[in-house]
């Protein structure tokens, strides 16, 4: 990664130590039982840690995306489900900066940057993931209000947060990408509903939930941008944070390269370490270089996205690249580290007394949320 700045790198170092101290000891439990990390919003509102990314007029830190992805990164390192809570924060909280008016981000923005708040954003329906546009949940006019209906799935901490980001057709005449408006929906407005629970192969502590919505009235106040802008702000908001997504996995990897190389340096097979062997030395070597190269493109991407002007109408054509390239690297590189980890530990890498198989399972889902490593290639050569 490129040379931090001090005041990032102090940032990197309280994360790490915060990390190792109090959230590793706690990451095979969490894991286990599948419960939401509360311990970790704790310490995040602690440390002040939600404001990072948030601007200084809204009581954040403005430190930008890059600060973002070092504190999901050391997170991830130990416990994946944890790191989930910044990269949903970011998710959530990406389009109201985008395109949410004056007296939204006076509103939501503040009690957003402290921690006190947690917001989460509601996209994925049964028929429509990577095709945003075939959404079916509506949103009809009706004078001041808006009357939502449908039901959305995988929809992460919707059943812990306080506000949901929410898509919907507002209208079916026009074509689906310039028919769907986005909204904001505080949890305990009459007709919405948390429904299934996902039980999941990995980050288990961060809950997935069905997000039902039945007859549900919300001020038109409450819309983001103007009506029919809601695929073009998910579009944006995507493009954002997928990169701290490859942070994700990024952490992950690390994490997993870290227990792999004490273990095997550790390990003593036929009179020596495992690690002696060359064999062994080659796959590390392998592993170091392609985290590596994920690393520096995610935090290329990131201090990409923190040069740009803000508010700006349309993306570069690079930003986009970067940040599609950064997340399928990593994601990938991930999934193979993880993999080769799991068989450097034998047939300890199969049980549960380490983390290994844990992180296995956790870094499947960086190749599939936020989009696919598919759709990645698909929008890098959209951009060539």
């Amino acid at each position: 990664m490129n040379e931090l700045s001090k005041e990032k790198k102090l940032l990197k170092d309280s994360v790490a130590k915060m990390a190792k101290d109090k959230i590793a000891p706690l990451a095979a439990e969490t894991d286990r039982e599948a419960k939401f990390p509360w311990h970790t919003v704790t310490l995040l509102r602690q440390y002040e840690m939600f404001a990072v990314d948030f601007p200084e007029a809204y009581d954040g830190a403005e430190m930008g995306l890059s600060a973002s992805c070092i504190i999901i990164e050391e997170l991830a390192k130990v416990c994946a489900s944890s790191s989930v809570i910044c990269c949903v924060h970011e998710l959530g909280s990406t389009p109201l900066l985008l395109a949410g008016n004056e007296t939204q981000k006076q509103k939501y923005i503040p009690e957003l940057a402290s921690g006190e708040k947690l917001i989460a954003f509601a996209l994925t329906e049964p028929g429509a993931g990577s095709d945003v546009s075939g959404i079916e949940t509506t949103a009809v006019r009706n004078g001041d209000e808006y009357l939502v209906n449908g039901v959305k799935t995988f929809i992460s901490h919707a059943d812990v947060a306080d506000y949901i980001l929410v898509t919907a057709k507002t209208n079916p005449n026009c074509p689906p990408h310039k028919g769907i408006s986005m909204f904001i929906i505080e949890k305990d407005t009459p007709g919405l509903s948390i429904g299934k629970h996902e039980e999941k192969m990995g980050i288990r502590g961060s809950s997935t939930v069905e997000v039902i919505f039945k007859d549900v009235r919300i001020p038109a106040a409450n819309r983001i941008g103007n009506e029919g802008e809601g695929f073009s702000i998910a579009m944006k908001t995507f493009d954002i944070t997928r990169i701290p997504v490859a942070a994700q996995a990024v952490g992950i990897a690390q994490g997993a390269f870290d227990a792999a190389l004490a273990f095997t340096k550790e390990r003593k097979q036929f009179g020596r370490s495992i690690f002696s062997n060359q064999g062994i030395q080659w796959m590390f070597a392998d592993m170091a270089t392609r985290l590596e190269a994920a690393r520096e493109l995610t935090y290329k991407a990131a201090s990409m996205f923190d040069s740009l002007p803000k508010n700006m109408d349309r993306l570069p054509k690079q930003a986009v690249r970067y940040s599609a390239m950064a997340k399928l690297l990593a994601a990938e590189t991930a999934m193979q580290i993880t993999t080769d980890a799991v068989q450097l530990f034998g047939g300890y890498g199969f049980t549960k007394d380490y983390p290994m198989e844990r992180m296995m399972r956790d870094c499947k889902i960086t190749q599939i949320y936020e989009g696919t490593s598919q759709i990645q290639k698909t929008i890098i050569a959209h951009t060539l």
